[in-house]
């Protein structure tokens, strides 16, 4: 794998100069000299400014394809299960509340937790936590090199995001090891991210893509919730005991141009926000023992108003990038009334412009954090129900994933057969810290409607 070159500006100057220097030291009486160098020194001054403009432009990053993880039937886990299983387990209005929560969450029946929480009562140990990786991990990667044909030797940059599950060694070594990939694959283990870890993922694997040409990036976007079962009684933090199932999401990224044939993707976009300055949206989300020594996920009273935040500065960086002039100019004239023109005191009144995303984009990937965010989105991005019902069906089929639910959206949209050639997709992701992420992708070929993956028969 060969680093790609830059070519310094001060170099290039010095070349310039130095050509210069040596046309002028010529000896201009002959002209027979004169006109073959002027052709020389001006054919490469145009290779030299054609190479510096090369190595400055971005190479295109491609997603070959992506495979996401269905859970096998024996870890169904539906209403009547949990609700049994809490009255074993908890006290009975805690087993109440924690129904409560399920009704109004938007899950399904056919949502998956793993083997520890089939037992009576669950002991979520590390070797637990470990087989569950392995299951998750290993069947999307699976999957994923047969469907794409790439080796797992031919892989340059590994990435593994996971938030709470962070063994020794790490999950990135686990994959190294069962696929006995080559000793030169740089390798990131991304923990403690949240569940929009994935396109820091995405966004780190493109960075790198920039540097190395001809190379294949691995992302694999999963969150082991063995660890995650919390087994106390406070219950901002059982909250994640009816929200989080498992699953996963694994991908191949390339700058490759002899695959931008067979890929589907083109990466237009990644834009990361984070509120973590701020304390209140520092703590909403944290992962932390109660007074009985019992760990959990413990979710804050404003982790809604802090989302709101959140994707709003996420939006405002987004908007110029890919908003066509005219919303661009309404979003601006509304400023400047809001800030600036303040005449009347009926002018201070005037609400902010929300900018209409659907002309920019045809096909949404929401996180699918669980009903109240899809509902909240929504309506703040002032999108249809046709635009937010791949997340409200991946919230339904497989649960809050984490940081792989906008991918089992972008799958609902293909096995739908609605994703055609130049299709605009915008995925967002909220997480801990507090971050919102958001990544743009268009459609350089139409997918056909799929019959296979973890949307079928589903």
């Amino acid at each position: 794998m060969t680093k790609r070159f830059y070519f310094p500006s001060s170099n290039a100057s010095l070349c310039i100069i130095l050509f210069l220097v040596a046309f002028f030291s010529l000896n201009f009486s002959s002209t027979d000299i004169v006109l073959p160098f002027l052709i020389c020194i001006s054919f490469l001054l145009v290779c030299l400014f054609y190479f510096i403009h090369q190595t400055k432009k971005a190479k295109p990053v491609y997603l070959l394809d992506f495979t996401l993880f269905k859970p096998p039937h024996t870890c169904r886990f539906p209403f009547a299960t949990y609700l049994e299983h809490a009255n074993l387990v908890f006290d009975p209005k805690i087993a109440s509340f924690q129904m409560g929560v399920l009704q109004k969450s938007g899950l399904g029946e056919d949502c998956g937790l793993p083997a520890i929480f089939h037992y009576i009562p669950p002991q979520p140990t590390n070797d637990a936590a470990r087989e569950e990786a392995e299951l998750v991990i290993f069947t999307v990667l699976d999957d994923l090199f047969v469907k794409t044909g790439i080796k797992p030797r031919e892989i340059d940059f590994l990435v593994v995001n996971c938030s709470v599950f962070n063994p020794i060694p790490s999950l990135t070594s686990m994959v190294i090891n069962k696929y006995k990939m080559r000793s030169s694959v740089k390798s990131f283990n991304l923990g403690g991210m949240g569940c929009s870890a994935e396109l820091i993922a995405l966004d780190l694997v493109k960075d790198l893509l920039q540097l190395y040409p001809n190379s294949y990036g691995l992302i694999v976007s999963t969150e082991i919730i063995t660890p995650c079962l919390y087994l106390g009684q406070e219950r901002p933090m059982l909250v994640t005991n009816c929200l989080f199932r498992m699953g996963g999401a694994a991908m191949i990224v390339t700058n490759r141009a002899t695959d931008r044939a067979r890929a589907k993707y083109k990466l237009q976009h990644v834009v990361r926000t984070h509120l973590g300055a701020h304390d209140k949206a520092y703590n909403c989300v944290q992962h932390q023992q109660d007074d009985q020594g019992h760990a959990g996920i413990s979710l804050s009273k404003d982790l809604t108003a802090v989302a709101r935040e959140a994707l709003k500065a996420n939006l405002t960086r987004l908007g110029p990038k890919v908003l066509p002039i005219s919303e661009n100019f309404l979003f601006l004239q509304n400023l400047l009334r809001r800030k600036f023109l303040v005449f009347s005191p009926k002018s201070t009144t005037t609400p902010p412009y929300i900018p209409n995303f659907r002309k920019a984009f045809e096909h949404f990937c929401i996180h699918a954090g669980g009903r109240a965010v899809i509902d909240d989105l929504q309506k703040h991005l002032r999108l249809s129900p046709e635009d937010v019902e791949a997340s409200r069906m991946t919230l339904r089929r497989f649960g809050n994933t984490s940081s792989s639910s906008p991918w089992y959206s972008l799958g609902y949209i293909e096995v739908k057969g609605r994703m055609k050639r130049g299709d605009r997709v915008l995925q967002i992701a909220l997480g801990s810290g507090f971050k919102c992420n958001s990544a743009v992708w268009k459609c350089i070929r139409t997918v056909p409607e799929l019959t296979q993956g973890a949307w079928a028969h589903s």
